[in-house]
């Protein structure tokens, strides 16, 4: 990746049209667990999502290999697919930006007020 493609993100784009170009052989349910999948990931991101793809090329690999093992997405991701995207990302990247937003205004509320002592 050169510095142009980091800049403007173009990297990532080939990339995802690449996840979606496999996407579209994949089973209704899957697409639609796909785009679930998708929704729940990037809002744990950091600010520019590419820590998020590797995580996103494992999970389309998950959905390829049940799907055509012929399991059906329940069976892979069970019902609970927020859950299933949070375990994905781990604690460290569990948090959506309004979660880092609140902690920074708490640090800097606890900074401004320590100084009022």
């Amino acid at each position: 990746m050169n510095f142009l493609e980091k800049i403007t993100g173009s990297d990532m784009t080939k990339e995802m049209k690449g996840f979606e170009a496999r996407v579209k052989v994949l089973p209704a349910e899957y697409q639609t667990a796909w785009k679930e999948i998708i929704s729940n990931l990037w809002v744990r991101g950091d600010f520019t999502g590419r820590n998020l793809m590797p995580i996103l090329d494992s999970a389309l690999e998950l959905l390829e290999v049940t799907s055509a093992d012929g399991q059906s997405v329940e069976e892979v991701l069970g019902d609970d697919i927020i859950g299933f995207c949070t375990a994905l990302v781990g604690d460290e990247g569990a948090k959506i930006y309004r979660d880092k937003w609140r902690d920074q205004l708490n640090k800097n509320v606890v900074r401004k007020l320590g100084g009022l002592k």
